[in-house]
């Protein structure tokens, strides 16, 4: 089969399809990824075909990080991704999903792919790493932390997903006039298949959703990448178990006041720090305990370490919990709060810090 990918979003968005990609390609079938810019590394290192979404996504992540999970600032922001890319999105994919046989769609880029999929006739199957289907066994994941009524939980779910589509469907309906020939949709449809790349041992699967929306395991890299870098492995080898920090694409917060406060409250013990797209803080100089630690697969890196600090996505999570090492999770934004209440509740981490 031929299929088409099609997310954006961070790297936690895009690194889990690369990996399904590879998976697909090498169960022999085609597949090719449409994602954001600056998140295809993973695509390139495991030979994935890809090509570039329009659009960075960082001033986005920047906004959203800085008021924490605010809805009105967050839907700020999807609006004015829809309005000045779902056009361009569009016709990327549209030209994309020629001759192809299904495409697999996630992220913010979801709407888009059911367009293009009707429009070429072919089967459509969501994706993506973060339960966005609705049950009454847990609120959505876009919902600030609660605690909140049980009888919300699937009605969250539900105004989740319309708030995404409320921001999308004045510009998603006129490509898909002007574009594919289409007919304005008045509802995000929603009826179906929908893999995700979560594990069931940390979520399973609730009751009440469709026996078509499976929970996968973690989609992971090959072993054959997994490899750490020499001198890294030579690091590691000279000293005690260290510490990881790291917070993946998450950019707009104090570095200073994190990364300088988790370094300090340490001490003297080894840290692996991982500064992520945040970048280091400007005029500050690590002390001689501290090694600035390139993106490296966490598969291989996390048994090594003696805790892992993190921002608590849903990758991250998988990874560390694999690991079987103690995790402190200092959740941001989106889902990262659920995913550290999930480590709590199966007994596998403290609470997380506010």
């Amino acid at each position: 089969m031929r299929l088409l990918l099609l997310t954006y979003g961070t790297e936690g968005d895009t690194r889990p399809q690369a990996m399904l990609a590879r998976g697909l390609l090498d169960a022999g079938h085609e597949a090719c990824l449409l994602a954001e810019q600056q998140t295809l590394g993973t695509a390139a290192q495991l030979g994935v075909p890809h090509a570039e979404l329009a659009g960075p996504i960082t001033a986005e992540v920047d906004a959203l990080v800085g008021h924490g999970n605010n809805l009105r600032a967050a839907s700020r922001g999807l609006a004015r991704m829809a309005q000045s890319l779902t056009d361009a999105w569009v016709e990327q994919a549209d030209a994309a999903a020629a001759g192809c046989d299904a495409v697999l769609a996630g992220g913010l880029a979801a709407f888009i792919g059911l367009s293009v999929a009707q429009r070429h006739r072919i089967p459509v199957i969501g994706t993506g790493t973060v339960p966005v289907t609705p049950t009454r066994a847990f609120p959505s994941t876009f919902l600030p932390p609660g605690p909140w009524p049980r009888w919300l939980n699937r009605p969250s779910h539900v105004l989740a997903t319309s708030q995404i589509w409320r921001q999308f469907r004045g510009p998603l309906n006129a490509a898909r006039q002007a574009r594919l020939g289409l007919r304005p949709l008045r509802r995000p449809p929603m009826e179906f298949p929908f893999l995700y790349g979560f594990s069931p041992a940390l979520l399973p699967a609730p009751a009440d959703w469709p026996r078509n929306h499976v929970a996968c395991g973690q989609w992971r890299l090959p072993e054959t990448v997994q490899a750490l870098p020499e001198d890294l492995v030579q690091w590691l080898d000279g000293r005690p178990a260290p510490v990881f920090i790291g917070f993946g694409s998450m950019r707009g917060f104090d570095r200073r006041q994190v990364f300088g406060g988790l370094v300090q409250a340490l001490g003297e013990r080894p840290i692996l720090l991982s500064p992520g797209w945040a970048g280091l803080p400007e005029d500050w100089t690590p002390p001689a305990h501290v090694r600035i630690c390139p993106p490296v697969p966490h598969e291989a890196l996390f048994p090594r370490c003696a805790l892992v600090i993190h921002h608590g996505g849903s990758g991250t999570t998988h990874s560390a919990s694999r690991a079987g090492v103690p995790q402190l999770v200092l959740p941001l934004v989106a889902d990262q709060p659920f995913w550290a209440r999930r480590l709590y509740e199966r007994g596998v981490a403290a609470p997380h810090c506010h």
